[in-house]
């Protein structure tokens, strides 16, 4: 069964890749149609001495050029270049000399005047291969079609030979035209498409917009849930709670355990509305989209359970999602100090400078803040470095500790 499989398989591959399979001709038809391609600069290389605007003439071609190129390794290859913008309104002169001041541009022109020429020659000599190839093992066939007259010409013997190595030439053509063929798609990659540089500063603006897409469309998610859970079932908790407070008010002649079951509920009512309206706030708190973050920070640092320093100097209002994010990395970080820190006090600074928000949390607890400890850091990083912002911790045993963080105000 292997000895069959491998059998089947090299036949398999043998066809694939025989002199009359399409991988040949296909290899062949690319090399080939690159002659005519080449062409405009041959011209412009013989006749530049006594008519020099033929290589102005070249220069006007080669965005011509440059289409015809792309559908030859499009049709014939199947491979996709990718083409060059240069924006809008091309015909202007501003983007006219912006086009040729473009590096894509030379690139385009030096494969016009270099590459071309020299994949034309390679091309031509492999349509010369497949004649001499196939002239060479079939010259039995030209001798019995057209007599001649071999009597002392000393090539009677030799007919062997040129058989053979016509066939042998016909084995390599296609290789060497399939060799041909892949040093153009590398070229015509790097030469007529865009830079590489350029396209990955494309993609990674690309990410970056559907990254703060991403994140706007969470920010709203949580502003839906919020409004969700405020307008439905918190009013549920407090037309419950209210109920109950009126039927321990009203029935007076109820059993001293139906009494306890009515407090024990209300209570219960009050604590769900207490824990509800927390996580509403830990949402999107309403403060921070009406009043900006200074008074949303302000509402943190009053709720703090130590004294909390407070100072915020921001010329303009961030976007929504850095905006945000600040909110909720001064709230870790507070958490964080009044769990673990041991602080009598701490102190929160929140400055813009330029696109930059810098926040910084400072405590005077033991210190020793570690983001493996599983004390929260670990999400700080998260959330910050979804806005690429930065976060640095310094924290020694004994204290203080520094939370700093960075944030990009373009999103």
């Amino acid at each position: 069964m292997g000895i069959s499989g491998a059998l089947r398989r090299t036949t398999r591959w043998t066809a694939d890749h025989a002199p009359w399979s399409s991988w040949a001709w296909r290899s062949t038809a690319f090399t080939a149609a690159g002659v005519p391609m080449a062409l405009p600069a041959v011209a412009a290389f013989v006749f530049f001495k006594t008519a020099p605007f033929t290589l102005l003439v070249l220069l006007g071609l080669t965005p011509l050029l440059t289409r015809l190129q792309r559908s030859r390794f499009r049709e014939l290859l199947e491979q996709e270049i990718p083409a060059v913008s240069y924006g809008d309104r091309p015909l202007r002169p501003r983007a006219l000399l912006a086009r040729l001041r473009s590096e894509s541009t030379w690139r385009q022109y030096g494969y016009h005047l270099l590459l071309s020429p020299l994949a034309a020659i390679g091309g031509a000599l492999i349509v010369l291969a497949w004649a001499c190839g196939f002239a060479g093992a079939t010259v039995y066939g030209w001798l019995w079609l057209l007599p001649l007259d071999t009597a002392g010409t000393g090539w009677t013997g030799r007919y062997d030979t040129v058989t053979v190595l016509g066939c042998l030439l016909l084995l390599a053509t296609p290789w060497l035209a399939a060799a041909l063929a892949r040093l153009d798609s590398f070229a015509a990659a790097a030469l007529l498409g865009p830079s590489r540089a350029k396209e990955l500063a494309r993609r990674v603006e690309d990410l970056a917009e559907s990254r703060a897409g991403v994140l706007d469309a969470a920010d709203l998610e949580r502003r839906r849930i919020e409004r969700d859970l405020h307008d439905g079932a918190q009013q549920r908790l407090v037309a419950l709670a209210m109920n109950l407070g009126i039927a321990r008010a009203t029935l007076t002649d109820l059993p001293p355990e139906a009494k306890a079951v009515i407090d024990e509920a209300h209570r219960e009512a009050k604590e769900a509305i207490e824990e509800l309206n927390s996580l509403v706030r830990g949402l999107h708190p309403a403060v921070l989209e009406d009043r900006g973050l200074d008074a949303a920070l302000s509402g943190i640092a009053a709720r703090a359970p130590l004294p909390v320093e407070l100072t915020v100097e921001l010329e303009r209002r961030p976007g929504p999602t850095v905006e945000a994010v600040a909110y909720f990395v001064v709230s870790e970080a507070l958490a964080n100090v009044a769990k673990h820190a041991k602080a009598s006090r701490c102190r929160v600074e929140a400055r813009r400078d330029g696109d930059l928000l810098r926040i910084t949390v400072t405590d005077d607890g033991v210190g020793g803040a570690d983001p493996a400890g599983g004390t929260g850091l670990v999400g700080l990083r998260k959330r910050v470095g979804s806005v690429d912002g930065t976060i640095l911790i310094n924290s020694p045993s004994g204290g203080p500790t520094v939370v700093t963080v960075e944030l990009p105000c373009g999103l």
